[in-house]
């Protein structure tokens, strides 16, 4: 039977490309997100790809909902807490909203969904989680002040719970991007990009492939003894 992977914000961009590498790789993958998309259907068709229509800014609707998906499809494995919004702005003019939201979304909400998700593991003696952060948790960039302190918070999440999981057999990693080519990356005036490009060993920008590849490596046998790290993958622009 193949083990079952949850994966948010799976609509495109790097969550789609994680749902496409782990079902290629003999994974079951729960793909959630707000919303479907042509991309995401088409995976879907292929039947090892499962779309689940969710909201994740409901966090008080999450125990029930994971309930219910654990009855429909049986034990969760791995959870990949992908989803994130990037508020991008100088924090002196950003709506409290804004702030309120990327806290939520990117924060609040993997902690919660993990929280339940986690029992199915815990019941299963065995799992995998693994948080999507970034580089910009280390590095920061400017007008990213919000997100960069998500995703930061995610590294710590991670730590600390790798060790209150670990005798149970359930394993917590991050994986770190660097600068993709996603509609995130869009909003990036021509002339940083570039700049942050040539700061790359390589001269380009980290892909989606690779950052799927080392998200599904954590999940494989050959991670078991990785837990309470961080992979980056960004084609060396912080080396």
């Amino acid at each position: 039977m193949k083990k079952l992977v949850m994966v948010t914000g799976a609509r495109r961009g790097l969550g789609l490309a994680i749902c496409q590498h782990l079902a290629a790789d003999g994974f079951k993958v729960l793909a959630v997100a707000r919303a479907n998309s042509p991309e995401l259907q088409a995976l879907c068709d292929g039947g090892d790809v499962v779309y689940e229509e969710f909201d994740l800014a409901h966090t008080d609707r999450m125990h029930a909902w994971v309930g219910g998906l654990t009855k429909k499809h049986g034990r969760i494995y791995g959870l990949i807490n992908n989803a994130a919004i990037g508020s991008d702005g100088v924090l002196a003019t950003m709506h409290e909203h804004d702030i309120a939201q990327s806290l939520l979304v990117n924060l609040q909400s993997p902690m919660v969904l993990t929280k339940y998700v986690s029992r199915s593991m815990l019941l299963g003696g065995a799992g995998r989680i693994v948080n999507i952060s970034s580089i910009i948790a280390s590095t920061g960039f400017s007008g990213l002040s919000v997100y960069a302190a998500t995703k930061a918070g995610l590294i710590g999440f991670t730590k600390s719970l790798s060790r209150e999981l670990g005798k149970a057999g359930i394993t917590v990693n991050c994986v770190a991007p660097g600068y993709m080519d996603t509609e995130m990356t869009k909003s990036i005036a021509p002339d940083k990009l570039l700049s942050i490009k040539r700061r790359s060993p390589s001269g380009k920008l980290a892909t989606v492939e690779s950052v799927a590849a080392s998200v599904s490596f954590l999940l494989g046998e050959g991670a078991a003894m990785m837990t309470g790290t961080t992979i980056t993958v960004d084609a060396g622009s912080t080396a």
